[in-house]
């Protein structure tokens, strides 16, 4: 007979799970306001946000087996430490060098605490309850994002950008009070040798992948910084796969991916979350420079996304049991398309229609994709081993977040760019600097003497952003589109096949 588990484990895991995914996004509403009392600039103000996914995303997977190891609860509650000491420190940090230091630190506790939340769930609840909290699982790491922005939003019209940090510590406390009285602990009991090699060399390998593709998108793809990144990933790839085949008991096994379930699990969330980070990244954008709405205002159109992942991902908890990721995950995928297609059509003109017709579609579409595509990959590694099945699944939305953010961002830079270059000649050199580099010029109030020609440089360079976004949209559908078919072809025709 399997233990019962507390009627509050779930909440305490979601509300610990919410205080990883909502800092992921939720600092982006705050990056104007920071730039201004800080004196910021923009790589700065990259690294503010993006040291916490570098160093996340490259402690995953050790910091899963290290709470194998040493238990999933104590690895639960040593993150939350972490991040909630910083976050007392983000309250009163006042120079950009601390921080970027502060978030660095905080992807520390982050790389715990996610990890942790999906192990002890995959090892502790029994099979007739593991689809369903997995399934909450899933609509809290999908729509916290979408939450952190809204808390983050609402908090800054009224405090300062600091108020940030204080949701954090909020949110950090109460996940540390049920981590420490309703999370039951468990552990990997096998006595195997804890694979450090591997470890070290993994957060190489990921630390050095989502560096180079920070770099490449902020500073150019053959800039020396991306390039290093790109070096260390592709020297430390072969090193991985070399050291974890030869280990007794590897960190991650590369003969895993020969498993079907596993694989294209590991694949559907990278593209997922690819897709997901990619339209916030250029949908904030959109909302706030094309739209002229606030931060605030533009956020508030972004919540109807939670609202229909969070019941969605039940749903589809309980679907799972009974449809197997080939047709539900497939499925789910399509819709993700068919939302980003619609997004590739968005006029000059705001359309609440248009525009939340695509996040329903979007929404629908990563609630029925993320359920199956999440109990695949867990399911595929045996119970000692739930800690490194959850870091799996982690490192795919990192590095699929970072790979939206990063391919997204190029798109759209190249075609807003191009569709501006033969507007600059003739402009003044500090403004033809400006318009070249950002949209953000549209906000400035024209020189005298120039206001006809002005507007007209207005209204390129809307038109040149609504291109960048139409085709950074349509590549995500493609690709969409592409992994849909392949998950159709390739994944197992059974729920939960292991081959």
């Amino acid at each position: 007979m399997s233990k019962k588990i507390h009627p509050l484990t779930l909440p305490a895991i979601a509300l610990s799970l919410m205080t990883v995914i909502s800092a992921v996004a939720g600092l982006n509403v705050a990056l104007p306001s920071i730039a201004r009392d800080l004196g910021a600039t923009q790589t700065q103000l990259t690294w503010i946000v993006d040291a916490y996914t570098v160093i996340f995303a490259g402690l995953l997977l050790l910091s899963g087996a290290l709470s194998d190891r040493f238990g999933r609860r104590n690895g639960l509650v040593f993150g939350l430490i972490i991040y909630l000491s910083v976050a007392a420190f983000g309250l009163v940090v006042n120079s950009v060098g601390n921080l970027i230091l502060l978030r660095a630190i905080m992807g520390i506790g982050a790389a715990f605490i996610m990890p942790s939340t999906l192990s002890v769930i995959t090892a502790s609840f029994p099979p007739e309850d593991r689809s369903r909290a997995v399934g909450v699982w899933v609509g809290v790491a999908g729509g916290g994002a979408f939450i952190g922005l809204f808390g983050s939003a609402f908090l800054m019209r009224y405090y300062s950008w600091h108020s940030f940090f204080a949701m954090n510590m909020v949110l950090a406390i109460l996940g540390l009070i049920g981590a420490l009285t309703v999370v039951p602990n468990s552990a990997d009991t096998t006595g195997k040798k804890l694979d450090v090699s591997g470890g070290l060399i993994s957060i190489v390998l990921v630390g050095g992948l989502v560096y180079g593709i920070i770099e490449g998108a902020e500073i150019g793809w053959t800039s020396t910084q991306a390039l290093i990144g790109f070096l260390l990933t592709v020297i430390s790839l072969p090193a991985f796969i070399i050291v974890e085949f030869r280990k007794e008991a590897p960190l991650l096994d590369p003969r895993l991916f020969a498993n079907r379930g596993f694989s294209m699990g590991t694949l559907s969330i990278l593209l997922q979350f690819f897709g997901q980070f990619g339209f916030i990244f250029v949908g904030l954008q959109f909302l706030q420079f094309v739209y002229g709405f606030t931060p605030w205002q533009a956020v508030l159109r972004l919540m109807v996304v939670p609202l229909i992942v969070l019941p969605m991902s039940r749903v589809a908890g309980v679907l799972s049991k009974k449809i197997p990721q080939k047709y539900l995950g497939s499925f789910g995928l399509s819709f993700l398309a068919m939302g980003m297609y619609v997004f590739s059509t968005m006029s000059l003109t705001f359309s609440y229609v248009h525009f939340w017709s695509g996040l329903a579609l979007f929404g629908f579409g990563m609630a029925l994709a993320s359920t199956p595509a999440t109990t695949a990959i867990t399911n595929s590694l045996p119970a000692e081993k739930q800690g490194v099945a959850s870091a799996v699944n982690d490192v795919s939305r990192e590095v699929g977040s970072a790979l939206g953010i990063a391919i997204v961002g190029a798109i759209l830079n190249s075609t807003y760019r191009s569709g501006m270059a033969e507007s600059l000649k003739g402009l003044p050199t500090a403004l033809a600097e400006k318009v070249s580099h950002s949209i953000s010029f549209t906000s400035m109030q024209a020189p005298a003497g120039m206001e006809t020609q002005f507007a007209d440089l207005r209204q390129k360079a809307f038109e040149s952003f609504q291109h960048g976004t139409s085709l950074s949209m349509r590549m995500i559908m493609w690709v969409a589109i592409a992994t849909a078919i392949t998950i159709f072809t390739f994944a197992p025709k059974k729920v939960h096949e292991v081959n």
